[in-house]
């Protein structure tokens, strides 16, 4: 019985162990949708990707490298700008000064060269002098004579006094002898419609007659480029605006295209009314 009993369980053990368990199908396909699950995970939630939230990615590091490139280079462009600016005018001062110093003084550089003298400046120094006693000369009678026969001669050459008149009206604009016959005062005239305003020199005055009456009128240049060219306008004398401006400063005012122009400029007729009420 005991045998019997022993071969009785071992075969129902081997027979329960051999065949499949109710449970292996819902076992299987809970394996399925686990793994169905983890294909739906995002890649952010992985801790194995390195590409989770929160780590730089390589486009970000490429486009913060160029905005940094960006803001370096706006920043040296401006300074150098900034430089160029400030150096600009001085290097034009310099580049001028320097030229006019060498041609001013290679008037007389010849001759000290030729006396074995080599010292920059002392030419400059001696044209320099030289002007100014030529200056001093003019101005006695004695030298007024001698310029009046030199310019008696050179008036009588055909080419050479074209150019000795054109050249002589140019340096009369700016002499200091307001009895030549060059720019009078500076003048403001309203130009070329109504609410706008030209600034030019008065050269003379005359008078006009016609049928109404005798009409004093200015003759007024008015330069159109740079100082040497221009029209000429006549106004009349009550419509001419006379600024507190010298005929240097206006000169200065043309030469520079408007750069020098004051703040404020004061009519001399208002400025008189102001000092005669007073």
């Amino acid at each position: 019985m005991g045998v019997q009993g022993a071969a009785i369980s071992s075969s129902s053990s081997s027979s329960s162990s051999s065949s499949p368990s109710p449970s292996a199908p819902s076992r299987a396909a809970a394996v399925d949708r686990v793994g169905d699950r983890e294909m739906l995970m995002p890649i952010g939630n992985d801790l194995e990707d390195p590409l989770k939230e929160g780590a730089p990615t390589p486009s970000g590091y490429h486009s913060g490298r160029e905005a940094f490139y960006a803001v370096l280079q706006s920043w040296a462009s401006k300074k150098f700008m900034s430089g160029c600016v400030i150096l600009f005018p001085l290097a034009i001062t310099f580049y001028i000064t320097w030229w006019f110093v060498e041609f001013v003084d290679s008037f007389f550089r010849p001759v000290y060269a030729h006396l074995g003298i080599n010292f920059f400046g002392l030419g400059f120094v001696t044209t320099i002098v030289f002007i100014f006693l030529v200056g001093v000369f003019v101005s006695s009678w004695m030298g007024a004579s001698v310029l009046m026969v030199g310019e008696w001669v050179i008036k009588r050459m055909p080419l050479v006094r074209h150019i000795y008149s054109a050249s002589k009206q140019i340096s009369a604009a700016i002499s200091p002898d307001q009895n030549t016959q060059a720019f009078k005062e500076v003048a403001i005239i309203r130009h070329p419609r109504v609410g706008e305003y030209a600034i030019g020199f008065i050269t003379s005055s005359l008078i006009l007659q016609n049928e109404s009456g005798d009409e004093e009128l200015c003759s007024i240049y008015v330069p159109t480029n740079h100082l040497y060219i221009g029209d000429i306008f006549l106004v009349n004398s009550r419509d001419v605006i006379r600024p507190n401006l010298s005929v240097r400063e206006g000169i200065e005012i043309v030469a520079s295209v408007g750069m020098s122009m004051p703040q404020s400029i004061t009519s001399i007729d208002r400025r008189d009314r102001r000092s005669s009420s007073r």
